[in-house]
């Protein structure tokens, strides 16, 4: 089945010449710390906190509306002068071909390519998503949670629920093409 054209107001994003396409509604905070491999559709309202550590974003990759990703961070075992417990923010990698639906929160160590993670999802600190996983829609991953390769999480907490097909790689890498070939700059009407 064919995937419907997306149509988007060209003044409403950015595009780069590596052909990423940013919404302005976006905020991403520590631009410099953010990578974007390409091809990579960022739409309105997310937030990428790049100001807490690295955050690298393979190729061809989707993050839906009102998504939040954030670097996760670690406790240290050491305490500062005061006596307070430390922690550090450790790096986010985001592999190739992941579509990251809407209304998501993402505060995983490591995401796979060619992953899929449904609508209303949270994905808990350090969470390890190997390639070719999915997360349904609803689910809460927790800390430290690993998501082998070629399955599927769903529920509160997430729980593995079904096994994918070995053709998950190939599916999921037309599915984020898709989404890239079908999202589409509208001109703006001309003024009259």
């Amino acid at each position: 089945m064919e995937m419907q054209d997306k149509f988007y107001n060209k003044a409403d994003y950015i595009e780069t010449a590596s052909g990423n396409k940013i919404s302005r509604k976006s905020v991403l905070c520590g631009s410099g710390n953010t990578r974007l491999q390409g091809k990579t559709i960022i739409q309105s309202e997310c937030v990428i906190r790049g100001d807490l550590a690295n955050v690298e974003i393979g190729r061809q990759c989707l993050i839906s509306e009102r998504t939040v990703i954030r670097p996760p961070y670690k406790l240290l075992p050491k305490k500062d002068d005061e006596g307070q417990v430390t922690f550090a923010f450790i790096p986010l990698k985001i592999g190739d071909s992941v579509v990251i639906e809407e209304d998501c929160i993402i505060n995983a160590a490591s995401i796979g390519s060619f992953t899929h993670i449904g609508k209303n999802c949270v994905i808990g600190r350090r969470c390890i998503l190997k390639d070719c996983s999915k997360i349904a829609d609803n689910t809460v991953l927790a800390p430290d949670t690993v998501v082998p390769p070629f399955s599927e999480f769903s529920g509160n907490p997430g729980r593995m629920t079904a096994e994918l097909p070995e053709c998950t790689k190939e599916l999921h890498k037309d599915l984020a093409r898709s989404h890239y070939l079908h999202f589409i700059a509208r001109a703006p009407a001309p003024a009259p």
